[in-house]
Parts: C-alpha cells; sequence; structure tokens
C-alpha cells in the first residue's frame, strides 16, 4: 500500500463532520482575500513589490487573486481539494515568509497571524482531504458504484 493510500484511508477513519465548517471557512477565506485583491489591487502590488520576488515575477499581482478565487471555490465544494489546497501553499508561504515577515506579527496591519493560521489549516486539508460532505467523496463513491 502506497504513501498516498494509507494517509486517504486514515482520512477516512477519521474525518468528524465539524471539520466540513473549517472546510467551508477555509475556502471562504480564501476566495474573500482574492476578491479584496481583486477590488484593491494596490494593496498586493505593494505586498509583492516589497519583496524580492516581486521584481522578477510582476505578473504574480495578476494570478495570485484569480487562484484564490479559484481554489477557495474548489475548497469550499470539497472538489479537488487536495490539489486545491496544493497550489495555495506556496503562495501562503510567500506570504508568510517573503512578505509579511518583514512587518512582524504585532504591526497595525499585519496579516501575518491570518496567513499563518491559514497556511496551517492549508497542511491540515493536504492530508485530511475533503471529507466526507465534499464533491471529491461523492465522485468517488459514484466511481465505485460504476464499477461494481
Amino acid at each position: 500500500m502506497s504513501y498516498l493510500q494509507k494517509i486517504k484511508e486514515w482520512s477516512t477513519r477519521h474525518n468528524p463532520k465539524w471539520l466540513v465548517v473549517l472546510r467551508v471557512a477555509l475556502g471562504l477565506c480564501l476566495f474573500i482575500k482574492g476578491f479584496e485583491f481583486i477590488q484593491n489591487s494596490t494593496v498586493l502590488e505593494e505586498f509583492v513589490t516589497g519583496s524580492f520576488i516581486g521584481k522578477s515575477a510582476p505578473w504574480l499581482v495578476t494570478i495570485i487573486p484569480w487562484i484564490h478565487l479559484l481554489g477557495g471555490t474548489l475548497i469550499i465544494a470539497g472538489l479537488f481539494t487536495r490539489l486545491a489546497v496544493l497550489i495555495q501553499i506556496p503562495i501562503l508561504l510567500g506570504a508568510v515568509f517573503f512578505v509579511n515577515s518583514k512587518r512582524g506579527i504585532f504591526a497595525g496591519e499585519s496579516d501575518l497571524l491570518f496567513f499563518l493560521i491559514i497556511l496551517i489549516l492549508l497542511f491540515f486539508f493536504l492530508v485530511e482531504g475533503g471529507g466526507s460532505l465534499s464533491l471529491d467523496n461523492y465522485r468517488e463513491n459514484s466511481l465505485k458504484k460504476e464499477n461494481n
């Protein structure tokens, strides 16, 4: 049995229903943040250009909000949850280590604590998956029924 199959099997046995609320809240946070970045792109522009990555990749200002919107929607629905989370992790790592770590956690307008919580939840759902109340689970069960 592969390592991924073991994780999936453990996740299936140890997945309480209240985690759906946490998954949906995570997806909503990402979706809302993406929407905020679209409405006020200067904030994201300041974040990205203030880091050393932004000088070499100005296209990040355009793509990050759309990744948050799409990823948040997929996480809310529980569709391709692990993939959506995996795509979000590098963005949040960049936000924590390259952008907000310069300001510090106690800076007036710092989002560092928010980004750290979201990053921890992303790692959690990377392992946990969509859960029992997700489109991933529905798709998997319907494929099992077709094969039987």
